[in-house]
């Protein structure tokens, strides 16, 4: 059993009161309860100070990755002008030692015709199939090549008919005449051949 608060009565101006006394028991429990409290208290104090803490490392984490991020934009921002600098170079100037070798034939041609009345006709033609061949070879050198026609036969890949014409010696198409040249550049159709094309005769009824 708990011991009895201790009471006793006192005289007061206001008359006489009664005095209620903890006992060791209850004054025990005061400092105990007191002592929790102290320590939660405490320990509210240690939480608070780390969340203040986690708070500040978060703040300044966020500081640096935000900077990071800021810098990183930047630098993408300078390598698509660089690229498009260098993009825009290259659609320029890519064709520069081509055209320079392709100069080289048009001085043979000035000089050609500079020559022209001084020489022949038979020179003249010797010096345009020069010429001509010195240009094919340059193609050949950056891969175009012309499409020969093989067997006469039709081929809509490589050839594209201009005119057509019935003919009752063939059963399928067939290639009657090369109107202008066609070019593959590496094995790919640069420009089809434009052809005059025999078509089978349609069957009168």
């Amino acid at each position: 059993m708990s011991e009895e608060p201790k009471k006793e009565k006192q005289a007061t101006e206001e008359g006489e009161v009664e005095v209620e006394y903890l006992t060791e028991t209850d004054e025990n429990k005061v400092l105990k309860e007191s002592s929790q409290k102290r320590e939660q208290l405490k320990t509210l104090k240690s939480r608070l100070k780390k969340r203040e803490s986690d708070i500040k490392n978060l703040k300044k984490k966020f500081e640096e990755l935000q900077e990071e991020f800021l810098r990183k934009a930047a630098e993408m921002e300078n390598l698509r002008k660089r690229l498009e600098r260098e993009k825009n170079d290259y659609f320029q100037y890519a064709l520069s030692e081509h055209l320079k070798e392709i100069l080289s034939v048009m001085d043979n041609f000035e000089r050609a015709l500079e020559s022209q009345e001084q020489t022949d006709e038979k020179s003249i033609r010797q010096g345009i199939e020069m010429i001509y061949k010195q240009l094919y070879d340059l193609l050949l050198k950056w891969g175009v090549k012309r499409i020969e026609i093989e067997g006469n036969e039709y081929d809509p890949h490589l050839h594209q008919a201009f005119l057509t014409e019935e003919s009752d010696k063939v059963k399928e198409l067939q290639i009657a005449e090369e109107l202008q040249k066609g070019y593959t550049i590496h094995d790919r159709l640069l420009r089809p051949s434009l052809v005059k094309v025999y078509v089978p005769k349609k069957e009168e009824n």
